[in-house]
């Protein structure tokens, strides 16, 4: 918990957020444990699952949703190429 009105709170959080994503990765973990990656995990997934992974789950998402109407502009087509 924070105050995301106050930057110096903001930016330690993600500090911390971010630090604790990355010793997860190095103990040899996942970012997530859920259904899903939310928004704020986003940028970890091209580190954890490299650009093959982002690949394979742009082709599930185009073979599922070839329009673009399921959760458009989120995670898959958001992570940068």
């Amino acid at each position: 918990m924070f105050d995301q009105a106050d930057p110096e709170q903001a930016r330690r959080a993600q500090a911390a957020f971010d630090r604790i994503m990355e010793v997860g990765l190095e103990l040899g973990g996942t970012i997530t444990g859920e259904h899903g990656i939310g928004v704020l995990k986003r940028d970890w997934l091209r580190r954890e699952i490299g650009p093959v992974g982002i690949a394979v789950h742009r082709a599930i998402k185009a073979a599922l949703d070839p329009h673009g109407i399921l959760n458009p502009g989120k995670v898959v087509a958001s992570t940068v190429p």
